[in-house]
């Protein structure tokens, strides 16, 4: 953990994947205070017709960010970290903000197991890298 999965509703080049990727993890690591080495990000083309935001009126396409964290960061961090994924999606993918949410969800830190990090996670701490 943390694992960031980002369903979107049409295809994109290994190239902007790639930079999404990258991205995510800076901007995750940086304001979560985590060692970027945690971060794993799935893009899941759904394709046309795939997923959609739902209106009074006609739904229209959408995308979806699922952050699965480790507990801990106080409602404000996770705003802001959340605005900052959003403004790079957009950037990288062209996607509007109007059609990207971001839920979070969040887990003790034993619930994670990393081999390359020594196994089960601590919990998280604030000043953690």
């Amino acid at each position: 953990m943390p694992y960031l999965q980002i369903d979107v509703p049409n295809h994109h080049s290994a190239e902007q994947k790639q930079r999404l990727a990258k991205r995510l993890g800076e901007i995750y690591s940086e304001m979560m205070q985590a060692n970027a080495r945690r971060v794993s990000v799935a893009i899941r083309e759904l394709g046309d017709g795939g997923i959609w935001r739902c209106t009074e009126a006609e739904p229209y396409p959408a995308a979806l960010l699922m952050c699965d964290i480790r507990r801990g960061r106080p409602p404000e961090q996770r705003a802001r970290l959340a605005r900052a994924l959003v403004e790079a999606i957009v950037e990288i993918l062209g996607l509007r903000v109007d059609q990207i949410n971001v839920e979070f969800t969040q887990h003790a830190g034993d619930e994670m197991y990393h081999p390359l990090l020594g196994g089960l996670s601590d919990d998280w701490a604030a000043g953690e890298t």
